[in-house]
């Protein structure tokens, strides 16, 4: 199990339509893979759970990845953030 703390460093708008590239980059691993905040735990494979949260910059949150292809779960989720 892989944990990784991520900080959103540019603005970013997270309507509906970013929120789904994430939801479909996390689709394409095996591995579990959950974004924790404030107290929830949200699978990142879920558009609803994901539209749940409140991503704006400097918002700090855990990406959590556990399964064969861990490491590069919680690499993707991270470049998402990093590339947005």
């Amino acid at each position: 199990m892989i944990r990784r703390a991520v900080t959103i460093q540019s603005e970013m708008d997270m309507e509906s339509r970013p929120i789904a590239h994430l939801v479909q980059r996390a689709i394409q691993y095996t591995s579990q893979v959950y974004i924790e905040m404030d107290n929830k735990h949200i699978n990142a494979k879920s558009i609803m759970g994901m539209l749940s949260l409140s991503l704006t910059k400097g918002t700090t949150f855990t990406v959590v990845a556990d399964g064969d292809d861990e490491k590069d779960a919680a690499d993707g989720v991270e470049a998402f953030f990093a590339a947005h």
